[in-house]
């Protein structure tokens, strides 16, 4: 009986070990590629939902092999939590920046309010703001121990809001109770990427301005708004 394998291949290709193969150049986790991963992956997911989003989907738009995310990721689960975790941290970055730039401690509770409100537009409508969209909507698809993670992320983030809107509250400015005002008006800051379109003639200041003056009456306002441009589009 004739022997099936050639005996005569190279050592070394006789010594390979099995299992996974080697990467590719594309494939190596030097960072860049990573990140490109999650970038593809957190615009597909907010475009056209989890469940509709595959990893050829993501794979492609990242440039890369179909089989590749997994070299970064153990499964399209992971994935999601990885998009939602880099959202919430890079939420918390802008919202530290923020703070330590404009002396949040010193100013008073309105300014610190509008500076809260000016971080959390641009984490949601600044560049690459795929992120944290997806975070809102697409909670429900991650694994309870994930969905936990998310939300102590999500709570850290929330709680410098709550000493703000006490000192409102302290001082009249802020009639609603405390608890009821954070989710009432991170709720309605959280929309606005539901209907934002810059291209009307509307800004981020504008929706700044819009959000003070809902909040806290018109004397909060301190730019002029564009007009119809910053309402939402009833088409």
């Amino acid at each position: 009986m004739n022997n099936r394998f050639d005996t005569s291949a190279p050592d070394s290709e006789a010594k390979r070990p099995r299992g996974r193969p080697r990467k590719t150049v594309d494939e190596r986790d030097d960072g860049n590629r990573r990140q490109a991963v999650l970038a593809a992956a957190a615009q597909l997911f907010r475009q056209k939902g989890f469940s509709a989003t595959t990893t050829r989907d993501i794979a492609a738009a990242a440039g890369m092999q179909s089989g590749s995310p997994f070299y970064h990721f153990k499964s399209k689960e992971a994935l999601l939590f990885a998009v939602m975790e880099a959202g919430m941290h890079t939420a918390l970055a802008r919202q530290a920046a923020a703070v330590q730039a404009h002396g949040h401690a010193n100013a008073p509770a309105d300014q610190q309010l509008r500076q809260l409100v000016q971080a959390h537009f641009d984490v949601l409508l600044g560049p690459g703001n795929d992120f944290v969209p997806v975070m809102l909507y697409e909670s429900r698809s991650l694994p309870q121990r994930e969905r936990k993670l998310v939300a102590q992320l999500i709570s850290q983030y929330e709680a410098l809001w709550v000493p703000v809107l006490n000192g409102l509250h302290a001082s009249g400015q802020l009639r609603a109770p405390v608890g009821l005002s954070r989710l009432l008006m991170l709720g309605a800051l959280n929309w606005s990427v539901q209907w934002f379109d810059p291209q009307k003639g509307s800004s981020v200041n504008d929706l700044v301005d819009a959000a003070m003056a809902l909040f806290l009456g018109p004397s909060a306002t301190t730019h002029t708004l564009s007009g119809d441009a910053a309402r939402p589009s009833t088409e």
